[in-house]
């Protein structure tokens, strides 16, 4: 809303529904829109988003840095280079990585970074914390409001700043919430953080594969937080979810978009990252394959999680 008007030009990089919906806000926005699209599962490539970069000239490029549709990391550092070398401000969604590997906004060089407290910072659900590089306050042209009121940065800078300036009665109880999360991010160390939601997802996978399911996510585009398998075939896999949460209190997450019905979205973020939760997950899904007459070893996969999980000390 910040850096879109009418008849700006906006590239979006699509491969899964978040940046689809990017380039639904962009619609909404009035921007002059350009999407490369990707199939679902793969990372966006690199050298042939420069080269839209280079066809569009666009003067905003959008990317959601780890893809919560569809499990996959993009590579953003390497994106970052084309949108500089084109001159254009970048937008980054880091909902599902922030806090769970690293997000380098200085080094991208871009323009707005924004995430969500609830997932790898594991604070409560509620707020979007945003990062908006000095270039994203000055860029619209006089006498052209944005055309949201909440959230104007220039008026939310105004608020925060020296001049304190009344825009909104802030949800204090979830600020100090997310305080929290941060102290705690900070007393355990980014690196150790990173580190255990990179074995969280890892024996995951490893006790998920073990089941006969599939990763639906190109080998090396897997994301720390967040694994995407297949769901077991000829299974209502809905029914399979909420057997999950009513006889063992797990909840996992369908697909999205054209993976819906297709796909399970199981989330190793945060408080979640964590070996004894894995293996409680592993054995409930066990449980409930078992159940539906799958030839699945529930003590097999555990094992093989474990392995996976002390593999990457």
């Amino acid at each position: 809303m910040n850096l879109v008007w009418p008849g700006r030009k906006v590239l979006v990089l699509e491969n899964g529904v978040f940046a689809e919906r990017i380039s639904e806000m962009v619609r909404r926005a009035g921007g002059e829109l350009r999407t490369v699209a990707f199939p679902y599962g793969t990372p966006i490539d690199p050298d042939a988003a420069g080269r839209a970069m280079r066809e569009f000239g666009p003067e905003v490029v959008a990317v959601v840095h780890a893809e919560t549709s569809t499990g996959v990391r993009n590579d953003v550092a390497s994106i970052a280079r084309h949108s500089r070398q084109a001159g254009a401000q970048l937008i980054v969604d880091t909902v599902t990585s922030l806090g769970g590997m690293p997000v380098q906004m200085d080094e991208w060089g871009a323009a707005i970074v924004y995430s969500g407290s609830q997932k790898c910072l594991g604070a409560p659900p509620g707020l979007g914390p945003i990062s908006a590089a000095p270039s994203a306050l000055d860029v619209r042209p006089a006498g052209m409001p944005v055309v949201s009121w909440y959230l104007d940065l220039g008026l939310i800078a105004k608020y925060v700043g020296s001049e304190r300036l009344y825009h909104h009665t802030a949800p204090i109880s979830m600020v100090f919430a997310l305080r929290e999360a941060l102290a705690a991010l900070r007393e355990e160390g980014l690196p150790a953080r990173f580190l255990r939601h990179r074995k969280a997802s890892a024996a995951l996978r490893a006790g998920l594969l073990s089941y006969g399911l599939r990763s639906l996510v190109a080998d090396g585009a897997e994301l720390p937080s967040l694994s995407v398998v297949s769901t077991p075939a000829d299974l209502p896999e809905a029914e399979l979810r909420g057997e999950l949460l009513e006889e063992h209190d797990v909840e996992i997450a369908g697909g999205l978009g054209p993976w819906k019905g297709k796909a399970w979205r199981i989330g190793t973020m945060g408080e979640g990252a964590d070996l004894a939760k894995v293996l409680r997950t592993l054995e409930a899904i066990g449980a409930v394959l078992q159940r539906r007459g799958m030839a699945v070893d529930a003590q097999e996969a555990l094992g093989v999680a474990e392995a996976r999980w002390r593999d990457q000390d």
